[in-house]
């Protein structure tokens, strides 16, 4: 039972970093990005040629999915901002043209890790004195220092420009700041998150396949919605650190839903299910408390 929960709070916190990558664009800047369910299988794919077939540095790898999946946000921002194609429309696009690029660069819908030498592994084996410890340790480590450096940034002068500019764009251009770049610097940012995380998640689970990624944006989603509902701050730390909070808990969810949602009639092929009806009951509850405190104020 306690490898279980340990095997939640990894993997929590592994796509806790492509959930840092949605907070960007779905709470910084207000742009509904459909590009990460493609992304995020991207990094993975990249990662997976590059440790099978080049014997590339596991870490490296890591870099490199991020450099990649900022090449895809940059897509998505050219077509919504210099071709003037809707944010939403952009983002499937950009999706569907990752899922073959994706193919083309796997050359198979799977690829297995098991026989190469990952980040996980190796650190399971350099840090062997933490037991069953030490690929969490890894993962938390990671997870957090990315969490510090996006908080740095953002409370850059750049960073204050970008969030600005989802909160209210017309004072921002005012200001004799390019909203266009801001957007396509964020949609870069934040798709570098997700494919990082993509690149993270194969290595810790073995494998690469090209439908990894579907609901990448719905998983992204929840943990946003659950760490805003459970941490209530504007402070960027805060914020950041909610959706982090927010991803480990709808993991530790899904997981006990599958352990335990026979009693309930649950099976292990509802797992879609399951997280969309998480993902509902998290955009419910700040619904229905904040109904419920209007009605008291009223009385």
């Amino acid at each position: 039972m306690a490898v279980l929960w340990i095997h939640a709070v990894e993997q929590g916190l592994a796509y806790g970093i492509a959930a840092l990558g949605v907070f960007l664009t779905y709470r910084v800047l207000k742009f509904p990005d459909l590009t990460v369910d493609g992304s995020f299988v991207t990094g993975a794919a990249i990662a997976s040629v590059l440790l099978i077939r080049y014997g590339v540095d596991p870490f490296t790898v890591l870099l490199v999915a991020f450099v990649a999946g900022g090449i895809a946000g940059l897509i998505t921002g050219l077509l919504n901002t210099r071709l003037g194609i809707t944010n939403l429309l952009a983002g499937v696009l950009t999706m569907i043209m990752l899922y073959s690029i994706n193919l083309r660069i796997m050359g198979r819908p799977n690829l297995s890790l098991l026989r190469v030498s990952t980040a996980t592994r190796i650190v399971d084996a350099a840090w062997s004195p933490l037991g069953a410890f030490s690929v969490l340790a890894f993962i938390a480590i990671l997870t957090i220092a990315i969490k510090f450096l996006l908080d740095a940034f953002l409370r850059t002068e750049v960073g204050f420009a970008l969030r600005a500019t989802g909160d209210s764009e017309r004072m921002i251009t005012a200001q004799g700041v390019n909203t266009k770049t801001m957007k396509i610097l964020g949609l870069a940012l934040s798709n570098g998150l997700v494919a990082l995380s993509g690149a993270l998640v194969a290595q810790y689970s073995g494998f690469a396949d090209v439908g990894m990624g579907l609901g990448t944006i719905v998983t992204g989603l929840a943990a946003v919605i659950i760490g805003g509902t459970l941490i209530r701050s504007s402070r960027v730390g805060w914020m950041t650190a909610g959706v982090l909070l927010g991803s480990l808990v709808y993991r530790i969810a899904v997981i006990l839903a599958l352990r335990y949602g026979y009693v309930i009639g649950f099976q292990a092929s509802d797992l879609k299910l399951i997280t969309s009806l998480l993902v509902i009951l998290a955009l419910v509850v700040p619904y229905l408390r904040e109904r419920r405190m209007r009605k008291v104020s009223a009385c």
